[in-house]
């Protein structure tokens, strides 16, 4: 799976495009290297995300091509 659809279906960024600019932006770090939003996320990557303030680093846990509002949040876990 893509990452900017990852961040979107698991609901870490609302909105795809968004989720694609900060990519863009060099705001989001797979595994310790700047990730594309091509970048093909895989189970146990390390995300880092810094938007404004906010900095968060999640460890993908599962993929899912749709993910309901409950469901969405065992897609990651958050990594220290």
């Amino acid at each position: 799976m893509r990452l900017d659809k990852y961040l979107k279906v698991s609901r870490i960024i609302k909105r795809r495009t968004v989720a694609n600019e900060a990519c863009d932006a060099g705001r989001i770090i797979v595994n310790g290297k700047v990730a594309r939003a091509s970048y093909q996320v895989k189970v146990g990557d390390i995300i880092e995300i810094s938007l404004g303030a906010r900095q968060l680093k999640i460890r993908v846990t599962e993929l899912n091509e749709h993910a309901t509002k409950d469901n969405a949040a065992s897609m990651y876990e958050t990594a220290t």
